[in-house]
């Protein structure tokens, strides 16, 4: 069997785009020898000092919540930990249509077996630096002209680790479907100068 490949996904819990790019990528385990880990950027922290809509500018004030949450999982339990809470939060956030707060974090914290209470780290700064760490380790390979989500694997010579923004699909491909989109992303990715393919959005998430 090939050695299975360790791809790190970054992600914002409250973007739907990376939500389906997260459940692309766990098809992709299935017909690929790839590992997902499920790490956190902030779309807050990616933002800050930017001349934004207001709208846009409330959306990410309350949006430091979620984000806090996962790191201080992460901190206690690992990444592994992580990756269950994503699917809690984001079966209800873009499922469920569940507005961000205390109560959707301490039901999806329960959900995966975890102490309720982490919920508390939602208004706290205590973890925020460590949310910072996580958050450039993801961008600083791929720029801050990009948001989430973003992809870091190996590339096609030994010891190489391509990064990139995307893939943005919908709906997620499903089994060998989902597997092509793999081998071709990481075709273009893996090119040395290759920096985007791009055409206008015709439709919106799709969550199938």
């Amino acid at each position: 069997m090939s050695e299975r490949a360790a791809v790190d996904m970054f992600f914002d819990p409250a973007c739907p785009w990376a939500w389906i790019t997260s459940r692309w990528l766990l098809e992709v385990e299935r017909v690929r020898p790839v590992d997902v880990r499920f790490r956190v950027m902030s779309l807050s922290v990616l933002n800050e000092g930017r001349d934004l809509p207001e709208d846009y500018r409330r959306f990410l004030d309350t949006n430091w919540g979620p984000v806090r949450v996962c790191i201080a999982v992460e901190q206690a339990h690992g990444s592994a930990a992580v990756r269950e809470l994503y699917t809690a939060l984001g079966n209800r956030i873009h499922l469920g249509g569940a507005e961000r707060g205390p109560e959707l974090y301490r039901a999806a914290l329960a959900e995966v077996g975890l102490d309720p209470a982490l919920a508390e780290a939602a208004d706290s700064t205590e973890y925020d630096e460590a949310l910072r760490v996580s958050h450039d380790e993801g961008m600083k390979p791929v720029g801050t002209d990009v948001g989430t989500p973003v992809i870091h694997a190996p590339g096609p010579v030994p010891g190489q680790t391509v990064a990139f923004f995307g893939p943005v699909v919908t709906p997620a491909p499903k089994g060998e479907a989902a597997g092509r989109l793999w081998d071709g992303v990481l075709l273009v990715a893996g090119t040395p100068g290759f920096y985007e393919v791009k055409r206008s959005r015709m439709e919106g998430p799709t969550f199938d």
